[in-house]
């Protein structure tokens, strides 16, 4: 660990990480219009965010500054790969990892390693997604917030976990270990007919306000029990490229498949840029 990044990390030990957030999170949801105007002129401009793609550039189509964040896109702004049996990117982002999941580890970084059964709460569900396939897509707060299912599933359950906030950029990534592990997250186990299990996990940061499914609405931040609901049941079943969920600040979405269920394409390595519905692997037709 670099010296630069020591203080960095240590900074972020000493703020009230939790307290922070939920300042932000008012801030963000302030209805006043000179404020969040105010809010979302300063983040066009110190992200660079492309308002072309956005359906609406009217600043005042949007009552706060999160649905301004979490905003959508023209529908052909995100067009969909096509290809019967491929992956697609869940997320707008860059590659932070990705690859084989070995002895029940995955890689967050260059020499940086974490528990997969840590990550997802249940030593049990980690035993499907030993051997298996990783991908770990982080979103700046330029990128589009929106989180979509990579392949066809039917959802079968969600684990909140509360933790930390640490921030998830590169220099975080790069210096603390078990970052992903550490952090409060959404764990979305799904089922495909034809790969069988596969998860879709939110993982929660500093000044993220908060993790939104489609299926259960808000999960505030914040310091509790663990909370699982089982909605194997329920029949929710969500085709690719599907919506399922938004955050409310940059943060990460890391997809976990069994063995033998996904061939990740050449270009998936650290630091590439994706954007929502390209391809990023095919499917086995044997699994």
């Amino acid at each position: 660990m670099n010296h630069s990044a020591e203080i960095f990390v240590a900074l972020q030990r000493l703020l009230p990480k939790h307290a922070v957030s939920r300042l932000i999170a008012k801030l963000a949801e302030s209805k006043c219009r000179r404020l969040k105007n105010l809010l979302i002129n300063r983040a066009i401009k110190t992200f660079d965010i492309n308002m072309q793609e956005a359906l609406s550039d009217d600043l005042d189509h949007y009552e706060n500054f999160n649905a301004f964040f979490t905003r959508q896109l023209k529908p052909d702004a995100r067009p969909l790969d096509s290809e019967d049996n491929s992956a697609v990117s869940p997320a707008d982002g860059a590659i932070s990892q990705a690859g084989k999941i070995t002895d029940h580890r995955i890689i967050q970084a260059k020499g940086v390693d974490y528990s997969l059964n840590r990550l997802i709460g249940d030593s049990n569900q980690g035993k499907l997604y030993n051997h298996g396939t990783f991908a770990t897509i982080y979103l700046s707060p330029k990128d589009y917030h929106r989180v979509h299912i990579p392949v066809d599933g039917q959802l079968l359950s969600t684990r909140y976990i509360p933790g930390e906030l640490f921030s998830v950029n590169k220099q975080t990534t790069e210096a603390l270990p078990g970052l992903f592990a550490r952090n409060e997250r959404l764990v979305c186990e799904f089922k495909s007919q034809q790969i069988g299990h596969f998860s879709v996990i939110f993982v929660g940061a500093m000044l993220v306000a908060g993790i939104e499914t489609v299926w259960g609405g808000f999960e505030p931040p914040g310091p509790g029990a663990v909370r699982e609901t089982d909605y194997s049941t329920e029949n929710l079943m969500f085709s690719k490229g599907a919506e399922i969920g938004r955050f409310k600040f940059g943060s990460t979405v890391i997809m976990l498949f069994q063995d033998r269920a996904i061939t990740l394409d050449n270009y998936i390595k650290p630091s590439a840029i994706v954007k929502m519905g390209d391809k990023i692997g095919m499917l086995s037709t044997t699994n």
